[in-house]
This record gives C-alpha cells, structure tokens and sequence, in this order.
C-alpha cells in the first residue's frame, strides 16, 4: 500500500508548460499588446495571406499552417485501438458522452448569453461592434444583413460587422462544444483516475467531435444570430479536425510499426511537443495583438468573457461528478468521467473560431480567454476529486489514500 501511496505522490504536472499554461497566456497578452502598437500591420499581413473566394479571405495559409501544427501533435497521441473498450467500460462511456454533447453545449449557451447578453451586456458596451470575416459558402452585397450582422466592404473586403458581445458568444459556444481530448489526460492522472478509461475516453470524443461537432456548432451559432454556412463549417472542420486527425491516425501507425511503442513515445513525441507550445502561443500572440486596443480600453473585457466559461465548468464537472456518484461508479471512473466534460478542447475552439470569424474576431478573443482559465480552474477540480474520493466505494479511496 506504501508502493500505491507513493506512486499516487508522483502524479504531479511534469511539463513547465502546462504546469504554468496562465502565465504564458499573460505572456501571451502582453507579447499581443505590444506587438499590435509596435507592429500592428504583422499578424494583419499574415492573416491576410489567404485563399479568397468571392472577394472575401476564407483559409489565411500562414494561420492555417500554425493551427495544423497545433493540432496535430495532439491528434497522433490518441490511441483509437482502445475505442474498442468501449464497450467494457458501459457506464463511464456513456455518462461522458451525455454530458459533452446533450448538455454542455446548451448550458454553455445559456450561461454565455445570460452573462454576456445580459448581466455583463453594458459593460462591454451595447454599441460596440466587431468585425468578423464573411463564412465561407456567404455571398451577400454590402450592406445586406445577415443574422444579427450587416456586410460591410472594409478596405475592399466584404465583413460581417456584428455586436461585440455575440462575438464573444460565438467563441463561448465553441468551446462549450469542444470536449477536451488532450489535457485531460492531464486531468484524470493528477486526479488518480483509470488512466486506461480516459484514453479511451478521449479516443471516442474525439471520433464523435467529427459527426457533432458541426452539427451543434451551427445550430447553436444560428440560434444566437450569427448562422454560418454549412460549407463554412464543413472546411472547418475538415482543415482543423480530419485532416490533423487522419495524419495522427496513419503516422502513428507508420511510425510504431517502423519504430517501435517506445521510441514514438519517447523519441517521436518529445519532439512535437516544442512544436505544439510554439504553434499555439504564435497563435496566441497574433491574437491577442488584434485585440489590444479592446483590452486596453476595457481591461475587464478578459473578465467578462472568462466569468461564463468559469461558471460552466464547475457546473459541469458537479454535474458530471455528482452524476457518477449517483450511478455508483468507482472513484478511478468518475474523476475522469467529470473531468473530460469540465474541461475544454480549447485548440480545436480558437482553430474553428479564426477560420469561421477571423483572427481579429471576438470569437477567437474568447477562445484564448478559455485557455487563460483552463489550468488554474483544472487544478482546483483535480484537488475536489482528491479530497473527495472517499464519497465513493470505499475501497477505492483506501485505493487511493
């Protein structure tokens, strides 16, 4: 029992990375803010390196390659050999994809737009506007309106320019319908949770993310007045899911077959994961420096649009955890089960965000705030799970004492 405690002690967060994820965001910010004064025309030029159709930007290639990049380290680690478990692991499976996809994405709707609608609704101003790129698949004339947004020709480029808080709206209900399949692995083994449930856990959102993910994305961004295209979310999809989820499946085949477990895991890994941190925060600091004139204007903008998503996750994860409790899972199950619908895949968010509504859009401003949030939040869960284990079957916590 000695051997257990002293393995559960080792299971703490080994990568700086994400062990200080917040501080690079703020680093992010800064770097953003800075960047916008210094160089405003940078992250405008590289975002405008795009494929156009119909006179307006749709796939900017600079951002398309660093979003890839971002995505795809995460997408070769998911193991879908272990989605046939699923089967095996019968009520965790099912509870995960109950809350991630028939309640999270509405309940993420419902508190964005009782925040940002609502209760935050003058503070962020109700004549502020943004300007979003047109979706792709949308051919309408200057001054058209479209959902809540009318088209504006902005330097000879049609945009949407809509009210500032849908934007951020838009970017809430991107991450609500994200279920996070990359740190939470991080999650459930801080937690002391089933290692091998998570996996497959992961393994079988991530494969549902493909059918739902635009299902729900365009039903909910249709309700809150900002509707895309079905071609907008279908690209989208393909460029920032599919495609890095392809090349993850086959190249992690390739390569373990030629290679070997070990050397993919510990070789081939080991390099990606400077490549992953280097993609997002480029990503992050084009984004922010979009936005700085907004943040230095209203410095609680950040607030605003983080009080929704904090909100939704501890709802979330006592809904999941107190789910689990009541269908007597086992502690190793329940963290995380609760875990993978609490937290967020926040890369595939600020991904689908940039090639919907554009880098300089609010959206893509609330899905960088997701990520500011997300280690901080965790954490605090990880230590309710911990100091709340003995709520299940006993054994488990003597397990995990």
């Amino acid at each position: 029992m000695n051997d257990i405690a002293a393995d559960h002690n080792d299971r703490k967060m080994t990568s700086i990375f994400e062990r200080y994820l917040s501080l690079w965001v703020l680093l992010c910010i800064i770097a953003g803010i800075l960047l916008g004064k210094i160089a405003p025309g940078v992250a405008r030029t590289l975002d405008g390196m795009a494929i156009t159709v119909n006179g307006a930007p749709v796939v900017s290639i600079p951002i398309a390659v660093c979003l890839f990049f971002m995505m795809y380290p995460i997408m070769v680690k998911i193991d879908f050999g272990e989605v046939i478990k699923a089967g095996k692991s019968g009520k965790p499976v099912f509870l995960t994809l109950f809350i991630n996809w028939a309640v999270k994405p509405f309940t993420m709707y419902a508190i964005a737009l009782f925040f940002l609608g609502t209760l935050f609704y003058g503070f962020i101003g109700p004549d502020e506007v943004d300007l979003v790129r047109m979706p792709f698949g949308l051919d309408l004339p200057a001054g058209a309106i479209h959902g809540a947004g009318t088209v504006d020709l902005v330097d000879g480029i049609k945009m949407l320019e809509v009210p500032l808080w849908r934007s951020y709206l838009a970017g809430c209900i991107l991450l609500g319908i994200a279920p996070c399949t990359a740190m939470v692995l991080v999650w459930g083994f801080l937690s002391r949770g089933n290692d091998g449930l998570t996996l497959v856990m992961v393994a079988i959102n991530s494969l549902t993310m493909l059918l739902l993910y635009g299902v729900l994305g365009g039903f909910l961004l249709g309700v809150g007045r900002l509707p895309v295209p079905w071609q907008a979310l279908l690209l989208s999809i393909g460029i920032y899911v599919a495609l890095p989820l392809v090349a993850g499946y086959f190249s992690r085949r390739w390569i373990i077959a030629a290679k070997g477990v070990t050397w993919f895991k510990e070789k081939f890994l080991h390099v990606l994961t400077p490549i992953t941190i280097i993609a997002l925060l480029l990503t992050l600091v084009l984004l922010f420096s979009f936005k700085g004139e907004v943040i230095l204007g209203n410095p609680l903008t950040i607030v605003w649009i983080a009080v929704p998503l904090l909100v939704q996750t501890v709802l979330i994860f006592c809904l999941g955890y107190g789910l689990a409790r009541l269908l007597k899972l086992k502690y190793e199950d329940a963290a995380p089960a609760a875990m993978i619908g609490a937290s967020n895949h926040f890369e595939v968010a600020i991904a689908t965000s940039t090639m919907l509504f554009g880098l300089s859009s609010g959206a893509a401003l609330a899905t960088g705030v997701g990520v500011l949030i997300e280690v901080p939040v965790m954490l605090m869960l990880v230590k309710v799970c911990l100091h709340t284990q003995s709520w299940f079957e006993p054994q488990d916590s003597l397990r995990g004492s």
